[in-house]
């Protein structure tokens, strides 16, 4: 595994935001090197997502069921629906949808999240992290997640964060701009 002392995240991009109503969406586009089959199986088996995403779950997202889904740092266990699971191109769950297109030899992955309009940022540089993450395991140069509240704790957060609070002209209530840098 390699370092995760010696990750920083690239600048803030590839990211918008809709708003529809009260309900505001945070969208990412990553362009990654590797096939829209072995992407899908990093987003939907329990065992990759534990190597990169924000939450646990018990089961497969690969198929329309029920899962059990924790997101890392809450105790909380939701119940989740996978509405639609339609190998290697679209997944739906909760307030998640991902696509997945061929592109150039890998594929292009774009992640529709609804996400409460305070957080959008927070969302944003979490979800950046996390794909800078899924590209390193994809590649086999796994570098372990950086989830929750440790990744707030981490400089490469905390300026991603600032970049798109200025990229989405939002405010984020109450973080500490001072908190301790990694």
């Amino acid at each position: 595994m390699t370092d995760p002392e010696q990750y920083a995240p690239g600048p803030a991009s590839g990211a918008q935001v809709r708003k529809d109503g009260e309900k505001w969406t945070l969208i990412l586009v990553r362009e990654l090197r590797h096939s829209p089959e072995k992407v899908w199986q990093a987003l939907t088996d329990p065992a990759h997502l534990r190597e990169w995403a924000p939450f646990d779950v018990d089961g497969s997202l690969g198929t329309v069921g029920t899962v059990k889904l924790t997101w890392v740092g809450t105790p909380q266990v939701s119940e989740t629906r996978v509405t639609r699971a339609e190998a290697p191109r679209m997944l739906e769950y909760n307030d998640i949808r991902w696509e997945l297109e061929a592109s150039g030899g890998g594929t292009r992955l774009t992640l529709w999240h609804n996400i409460d309009r305070r957080f959008i940022s927070w969302g944003a540089a979490g979800w950046h992290i996390c794909f800078d993450v899924l590209e390193r395991l994809l590649a086999g140069e796994p570098i372990g997640r950086i989830v929750g509240a440790e990744a707030m704790k981490f400089g490469g957060w905390q300026r991603l964060n600032v970049e798109y609070v200025k990229q989405f002209g939002v405010e984020t209530p109450g973080w500490p701009p001072n908190a301790p840098k990694r």
